[in-house]
């Protein structure tokens, strides 16, 4: 009899944080973004709309006591709006970190890193913080759901401090958990817990859609239904999505696939044709 309070309290501490990070970021904004602008050799802008982020010279080195550890060399990759890139490479090749600097989730140790007119690499903290908020969607390997919270509340959590993000019920039907609304992570199905974070990621209408090993903990059949919802809500709101996977299978449902090798990227391939996640071989 106690849960019911239990969970008004957890809403009630969870709408008081969304209350404060909405009033320490209402005066922190990335600006508006611009296209990108090259510049030809006779001096004249050439602008290239189509570009959103444009990495040149990206480095990422940690320091352990065994040494400096390379996470990420020179890299260099122009990524296109709307366009889905899986990139693949074995367990510490460089995929995740490239993917969280670009999600201004770590910084960059040298390079540069361009999202419109904004450089990622060199903005405050506050910047960065205001950028993830708006323009970024998460979705990673384990769930990261709030137990005590229904599927409709923890997709709550995000639209309730985006700017113009969709209803929860709206992002929830997006992933066809209209009759879910009022489960408990408890009484979902693995896959059905991955599609509500993929609804909690692209409710606030994300311009890039992060994906580090979505169907990693997933079996095949629920990680199709995963897929399948990712490129269903990409192509909704228009994100540019790039999907981390050790499974070679997903890179034919992509644009591009991105190959990492020792922190470097060794191959960019391009699929003539691009199939759907049930036609792939798991």
């Amino acid at each position: 009899m106690t849960a019911p309070r239990s969970r008004r309290g957890v809403r009630a501490r969870l709408s008081d944080l969304c209350g404060r990070l909405v009033s320490h970021l209402s005066g922190t904004h990335a600006g508006p973004i611009r296209p990108l602008v090259d510049v030809a050799p006779e001096g004249r802008p050439l602008e290239t709309p189509d570009v959103v982020f444009r990495v040149r010279g990206l480095c990422k080195v940690y320091a352990t006591e065994a040494g400096e550890v390379h996470a990420l060399r020179d890299v260099d990759l122009d990524i296109v709006r709307g366009e889905t890139l899986v990139l693949l490479g074995p367990s510490g090749s460089g995929k995740s970190t490239f993917l969280n600097i670009l999600g201004g989730l770590d910084r960059a140790t040298s390079g540069s890193v361009r999202f419109g007119d904004l450089e990622l690499t060199r903005v405050s903290v506050d910047q960065v913080t205001a950028y993830r908020r708006a323009s970024v969607g998460f979705i990673f390997q384990f769930f990261n759901l709030v137990p005590s919270l229904t599927a409709r509340e923890n997709v709550a959590l995000i639209t309730e401090i985006a700017p113009g993000a969709m209803s929860p019920e709206a992002a929830l039907a997006l992933v066809g958990l209209s009759d879910r609304l009022d489960h408990f992570p408890a009484q979902l199905s693995g896959g059905q817990q991955q599609r509500v974070a993929v609804a909690r990621a692209i409710a606030k209408r994300p311009i890039l859609l992060l994906c580090d090993e979505p169907t990693g903990s997933l079996d095949s059949e629920s990680g199709v239904q995963v897929l399948e919802a990712i490129q269903a809500v990409a192509g909704d709101v228009g994100a540019t999505t790039m999907i981390v996977s050790h499974n070679a299978g997903i890179a034919r449902m992509a644009d591009r696939v991105i190959r990492f090798r020792d922190g470097a990227v060794v191959e960019v391939g391009v699929n003539d044709r691009k199939i759907a996640p049930r036609e792939m071989t798991w």
